[in-house]
């Protein structure tokens, strides 16, 4: 049986008997990583503001390394892991893990992309006259197209799902199909992040 079909079953055997299956309580913004989600905002805003360079740097690396190592994780590990467990172990974890990447995911895009454009400023980067000039805008288009992926497919599925498992009975071929998306698409910008890292290094030894 495919695994849409055993989500089916497994929704079909949960409402049986007249019975309609308890939605889960899962809530869609986890309140308690909002103070995480503040603390890496207001280190954005001093970074620009005070323009430190080694505020800027620790703000760009580490906003831009972790989100490369959950998309990598994500695509390539967690998705072949995802592909082998049955409807409700995928449920389960998904209930657990989705509610962590709403906040997760917008934070790391803001804390790379802002900090990281500051950067490229200070260093001249941008000028016509420099050598990185077309690295810089090269990377510019690729960690654009993945902050498009990242916060207008990866994130809109991400809180579908955990609306969709509000509901009592959940559709398991939604959940199923959008839990699809976001692996497939995360890892996709995995392999984007690598031409990234290959970009930058380039542009740090020229």
């Amino acid at each position: 049986m495919s695994a849409t079909g055993d989500a089916n079953s497994a929704n079909v055997g949960a409402s049986s008997g007249g019975q309609r299956a308890a939605p889960l309580d899962i809530q869609i913004v986890p309140l308690k990583g909002l103070p995480i989600a503040a603390a890496a905002l207001v280190l954005v805003i001093f970074s620009i503001a005070s323009n430190s360079t080694w505020a800027l740097m620790l703000t760009h690396v580490a906003g831009g390394g972790i989100w490369t190592a959950v998309d990598l994780f994500v695509g390539l590990v967690i998705g072949p892991i995802l592909g082998g467990l049955s409807p409700p172990a995928r449920v389960e974890f998904a209930s657990k893990f989705m509610p962590k990447m709403v906040l997760l995911m917008p934070v790391l895009v803001m804390m790379t992309l802002a900090a990281g454009f500051q950067v490229a400023i200070n260093y001249g980067n941008l000028y016509p006259e420099s050598i990185n000039r077309p690295w810089l805008i090269a990377s510019m288009v690729v960690v654009g197209i993945m902050a498009v992926i990242a916060l207008g497919i990866l994130e809109p599925a991400n809180i579908a799902v955990l609306f969709e498992m509000k509901k009592a009975p959940p559709d398991g071929d939604v959940i199923d199909h959008l839990m699809k998306r976001f692996v497939y698409t995360a890892g996709i910008t995995g392999l984007m992040q690598v031409a990234t890292l290959l970009i930058m290094t380039r542009v740090a030894t020229q």
